[in-house]
């Protein structure tokens, strides 16, 4: 007997920790399960093959939003091939109308609901050995039983520390994100998250979880992503978790946390000021600041304690910050919007990640849609179109700037440049949007353009807007570009290069600038770092650019880069060391 768990992930770098749990928890009792991975990036008639040759007698997808579609059809192709195998599901995507599934998928026998692990276990018990029992006394399942469907009562939460460690094989994880778990639940009771369902708060014990970050610890794993919807509402868990990181820390997996910065007290913030730079990376969902849409919603947020904190975590200059905001709440209209994305750009967070609402079943969200007029897309990812409050052509218009934010915010390639340019603008909202509309109409949306090809549409955008300095606009794209690359080649549009050979002869300046560099040779040592004259000095800009015409001379170090944004060592060069 060949039971089959299957996950379709969004990424290949990703990986899927709802099947090696379930899979791992049926083996610590006895029964082998076999787990396949794949991606959305797989075509379905690839998977259907694949799963198709592994001859199965019992197959069951793990079901989310960004893969329902690609499952539903793999499901059904899967039923005409293979029509004596039982399909099952499982999964926050079809937990919440189970029945209405079964009655619009024809090829799925039936549909596992909320926590997965022990249900699956007896299912899998119930195929594999044949049992007595009947199938209706497993609890948590709706199943088809000739023409009728049967409902089995909801399973009780499980005890976290049941969970076996997940993943068996950590060789196989060294080049991709690990999801890990130290909770089930959340506290609060956020209208459009379906983790507000499960109030009841679980943890595993701190030694379990201690013991299975040393594992990710000991093999080198690149980053640790925790699942725990707001990992630090226990300040006690937050503390331990935290203090064991710092004393195990090797220098190179990077842990990952959704939190509530407002939560954070200053022991917590002591803590986090010792870590070593990129140990952790933090996100926090913002939302909105409007204060009558955090009401709305159900959520308990103080955004003046939120900028307090990130404010003082931006200043430890060792933690990478994503704040998350969400178009299409209630009570938030266009101009409001916008506030709400001026107010949080001005925290200058690492990334600023502009979601648009989803309407998800089993929400409160879903069940307040005509209350506050929402229209939103009938099949994943059920984002909304428009609400009472925002008019579609007001959505596109926020579709635009979220385009521009991710392209030349948060790949933090542009720092220098956008630096310039804010100072042009009242809002950064209104400056990403004249951007994006630029791109629309020149035709440049829905290209892949190269790194390169950005920095001209930028410039032509630049030209357009007449806004002078050009020149030092030019010189802050050049910075831009040799702070995250040893380009082969130059760009058109930069100065003439200076010759720096004599600086990198002189073994002083070797020794003071570029000490770990001191066994190379000085033509080796040039071809990995670079220099580059400018009519300013880029490195005192912060948030506003100093346009006090100093000269500089930059030596772009990219053997030390920044743990947080993979930036060059970047240190300007006195001129009597030239």
């Amino acid at each position: 007997m060949k039971i089959l768990l299957v996950a379709v992930n969004a990424k290949y770098i990703h990986s899927s920790l709802a099947v090696n749990s379930l899979a791992q928890y049926s083996k610590q009792r006895g029964i082998e399960v076999s787990v396949s991975e794949y991606t959305i990036n797989n075509t379905k008639e690839y998977i259907v093959e694949s799963i198709y040759k592994q001859n199965p007698d019992v197959v069951a997808f793990s079901c989310y939003i960004w893969n329902y579609s690609y499952v539903k059809d793999i499901a059904e192709t899967l039923g005409k091939v293979m029509p004596k195998v039982p399909i099952w599901f499982g999964g926050p995507e079809c937990s919440f109308d189970a029945k209405e599934v079964l009655a619009n998928q024809n090829a799925v026998f039936g549909v596992m609901r909320g926590e997965g692990e022990e249900t699956f276990y007896e299912l899998a018990d119930w195929y594999q050995n044949g049992s007595n029992s009947e199938l209706g006394k497993i609890e948590g399942i709706t199943y088809r039983s000739g023409q009728e469907i049967i409902e089995t009562p909801n399973r009780a939460p499980m005890n976290l520390d049941d969970l076996p460690f997940c993943y068996e094989d950590l060789e196989k994880y060294k080049n991709k994100i690990i999801y890990y778990e130290g909770s089930r639940g959340c506290p609060f009771s956020c209208s459009y998250c379906l983790s507000s369902v499960d109030k009841k708060v679980r943890f595993k014990s701190i030694d379990k979880i201690k013991s299975e970050l040393n594992c990710f610890i000991e093999n080198d794993i690149p980053q640790v992503k925790f699942v725990d919807r707001t990992f630090n509402c226990n300040h006690t868990y937050t503390k331990a978790i935290w203090k064991f990181l710092i004393e195990k820390d090797k220098g190179i997996t990077n842990f990952h946390f959704e939190i509530s910065a407002d939560l954070l007290d200053e022991e917590e913030l002591e803590l986090v000021s010792r870590m070593r730079e990129g140990l952790i990376q933090m996100e926090t969902g913002i939302q909105s600041t409007n204060p009558d849409t955090i009401k709305a919603i159900d959520r308990t947020m103080d955004f003046n304690r939120v900028k307090e904190k990130v404010q003082k975590i931006k200043s430890f200059g060792n933690v990478h910050q994503h704040l998350d905001l969400i178009a299409g709440l209630p009570f938030e209209g266009y101009e409001r919007f916008k506030q709400s994305y001026d107010d949080v750009y001005a925290l200058r967070p690492n990334q600023l990640q502009l979601g648009f609402l989803k309407v998800l079943k089993g929400s409160k969200m879903y069940r307040c849609q005509e209350e506050y007029g929402l229209k939103y897309l009938s099949n994943p990812p059920y984002e909304v179109l428009e609400t009472k409050y925002l008019t579609y052509n007001e959505m596109l218009k926020i579709k635009l700037v979220e385009e521009m934010t991710e392209v030349y915010y948060n790949s933090g390639q542009f720092e220098k440049t956008l630096c310039l340019l804010e100072s042009k603008y009242q809002s950064p909202f209104e400056m990403f949007l004249e951007l994006g509309e630029f791109y629309e109409n020149n035709g440049y949306r829905g290209i892949n353009h190269s790194r390169i090809a950005r920095y001209e549409i930028l410039r032509e955008f630049i030209a357009y807007k007449n806004f002078g300095e050009k020149n030092i606009f030019d010189e802050a794209m050049i910075y831009d570009l040799y702070e995250r690359e040893n380009l082969k080649s130059r760009p058109k549009w930069a100065k003439e290069h200076w010759d720096y050979s004599s600086f990198y002869r002189n073994e002083k300046n070797v020794k003071k600038y570029l000490g770990d560099y001191e066994n190379y040779e000085y033509k080796q040592i040039i071809r990995m770092t670079h220099m580059e004259h400018f009519s300013v000095d880029f490195t005192k800009w912060k948030e506003t650019p100093v346009l006090d015409n100093l000269e500089a001379d930059i030596l772009f170090d990219y053997r030390n880069r920044s743990k947080l944004d993979n930036s060059a060592r970047v240190v300007p060069i006195p001129r009597e060391d030239l």
